[in-house]
């Protein structure tokens, strides 16, 4: 009678119950695995044959027909083998236990060592939603599946031991769930503002994009310190929640970038690309579906620099993530969406020697190339930026001071107070964190204007020939600035200042 035991499914960033069912029965020695197996899981095979063996086990010498149900779901990962070998001790009478509310993963070595596997925390939540009391994880896993609570998690070093605890003979101490409040609190990062000499104009700008969550490209000559800011921008970013916190590490997590140091992402990701990066490795992809470098950067920063030098085919690609803040990769196999919501940055040379418009150093480049170097990047794609900024020379006396600018700690202080209100704001909004996250019917309803304000935006569209795009994200944008001042109504201080963020080339 064929035995069954429970385990998951990765599908996406989420994970499936899956249930493995084995039937052992009369004829050649066989084992014969069924339910869209990928390569790794036909390999179990040889890695449970010998991990029970080598567990003071037998092996059934005869056919073993294991079959992994839903079948309509591909299985891709190593974290079947424990629950293949435990289902073929099971229905041979080597082990004794109820299955029911149990969840295996973990993969097994040839001595019946349980390996890390790739995944616990989404596979953790779903046990949880699902029902499942207890889940056995590999011991190396413990500090990730410690992230989840309302569960028993046992962790487990090898096969013998997991055998003797199912049968009562040992004990085996649950993992403790993890003290969020100390591990928000130590979150740091590794750049301040007050180190940045100059540059007010650029750090207000990335204070706007920092409390409203909105798109920013730095343009200005070489060694002016664009990288600088750009990696400044994540120390003065609202801390992340502990919701923010297990969406990030769950998409790590699927990634397999969680490594046994590191098992928790607890300060907001910040992705930084080379410009040589082909599309499937920015917005996800592969023959089954893992997320990409939007993705990754999701609740945090996105660097691009040297923009236009990236190929236009894959900056397209950036275009649905930044108006949806969601990528939908399609395949054979499935079609999977990854959570996009970053805050992009991009950095650029106003020209291919870096020194168009520089007063200091003449320009070597003919009017052709500098036209041909700024199309590289498309009108559309430039029409998502919401802020653009010219980050221009730093002159001695300012690079040479020793007086520190504001620090990272006081710019990070008002952008919390704004988001604060952001989410007061959209407390009944399901799925928006912030202004730049709004739609057409929010942006109706929170970024009502009066008459002055009216008649200035009316002549901005007029002579800046602005998109209904470009009209919207000016609103956005300049209920951003009133947040930060503390303004409940947008007034045409702040719709100026949005507006002057607009491209020139518009």
């Amino acid at each position: 009678m064929p035995t069954k035991v429970y385990s998951a499914a990765i599908v996406g960033l989420d994970a499936a119950p899956i249930e493995v069912e084995v039937d052992i029965s009369g004829g050649l020695p066989k084992v014969i695995i069924v339910g869209l197996p990928d390569t790794a899981v036909q390999e179990a095979r040889e890695r449970v044959k010998s991990a029970i063996k080598n567990s003071n086990s037998i092996f059934p010498p005869s056919r073993v027909a294991v079959n992994l149900a839903p079948a309509d779901i591909p299985k891709n990962g190593t974290h079947y083998d424990l629950p293949i070998a435990l289902s073929i001790m099971l229905n041979s009478g080597q082990v004794f236990f109820e299955p029911k509310g149990k969840l295996f993963i973990g993969e097994l070595a040839l001595d019946g060592t349980v390996r890390s596997v790739v995944g616990v925390l989404p596979i953790l939540l779903m046990a949880k939603q699902q029902g499942f009391k207890t889940v056995f994880v590999p011991e190396p896993n413990g500090k990730e599946a410690s992230l989840v609570s309302g569960i028993k998690i046992i962790p487990v070093k090898n096969l013998l031991q997991l055998v003797g605890y199912l049968q009562g003979l040992i004990k085996i101490r649950p993992i403790p769930q993890m003290d969020w409040l100390q591990v928000l609190s130590n979150a740091e990062s590794g750049f301040d503002m007050k180190l940045i000499r100059g540059q007010e104009a650029a750090k207000r700008a990335l204070e706007i994009a920092a409390a409203g969550g909105h798109n920013i490209l730095l343009s200005g000559p070489p060694g002016t310190g664009k990288t600088l800011l750009a990696k400044s921008l994540p120390s003065i970013l609202p801390k992340p929640t502990v919701d923010e916190v297990l969406e990030i590490t769950k998409i790590y997590s699927v990634a397999g970038l969680l490594n046994l140091s590191k098992t928790l992402i607890t300060s907001r990701p910040f992705r930084h690309p080379h410009h040589t990066s082909s599309a499937v490795s920015l917005v996800g992809g592969g023959s089954t579906p893992k997320p990409g470098e939007i993705s990754l950067a999701h609740r945090g920063v996105l660097f691009l620099d040297e923009f236009p030098e990236f190929g236009r085919s894959v900056l397209e690609n950036l275009r649905q993530p930044l108006e949806d803040g969601v990528v939908t990769v399609a395949r054979a196999q499935a079609t999977i969406t990854f959570p996009a919501a970053f805050t992009l940055i991009a950095a650029q040379n106003p020209c291919p020697c870096g020194f168009f418009g520089d007063k200091e150093r003449t320009c070597a480049c003919s009017p052709a190339q500098v036209m041909k170097y700024h199309k590289k990047v498309s009108g559309p794609l430039l029409d998502r930026i919401d802020i653009c900024i010219e980050v221009g020379r730093i002159e001695y006396e300012k690079l040479s001071s020793e007086a520190d600018g504001e620090d990272s700690v006081s710019i990070q202080q008002r952008v919390q107070k704004t988001r604060d209100i952001q989410t007061e704001r959209f407390k009944n909004f399901f799925h928006i964190n912030t202004n730049s996250e709004m739609g057409i019917k929010e942006i109706r309803e929170f970024c009502g204007i009066g008459e002055l304000e009216k008649e200035l935006l009316k002549a901005a569209v007029i002579k800046m020939h602005l998109s209904a795009r470009s009209y919207h994200r000016i609103l956005k944008l300049a209920r951003t600035i009133a947040d930060l001042a503390g303004d409940d109504h947008i007034s045409t201080t702040h719709l100026a200042e949005a507006l002057q963020y607009r491209p020139k080339t518009e």
